[in-house]
């Protein structure tokens, strides 16, 4: 995963809120476990909710699936 690591750590460093939800929702797509992919899509949800993204609502769907979030009919 390193060449996603420093897709992530560009995307930090260019405040590229559009990227980091892609990259993370990639990086959740990859993991290996629930845990890890739940780690990723808050992240992921995180930066949707900061920017208003429409990917917000999938990405809060994908978590309460997990049992992680309450599925939030603002997002749906």
């Amino acid at each position: 995963m390193s060449a996603l690591d420093d897709a992530l750590l560009r995307a930090h460093a260019d405040a590229d809120n559009a990227a980091l939800i892609r990259l993370y929702t990639q990086a959740a797509d990859q993991a290996g476990d629930v845990d890890a992919a739940c780690f990723y899509l808050t992240h992921a949800y995180v930066f949707a909710l900061e920017s208003g993204a429409p990917e917000a609502a999938a990405l809060n769907a994908r978590l309460a699936d997990h049992g992680r979030e309450v599925r939030d009919a603002v997002c749906d």
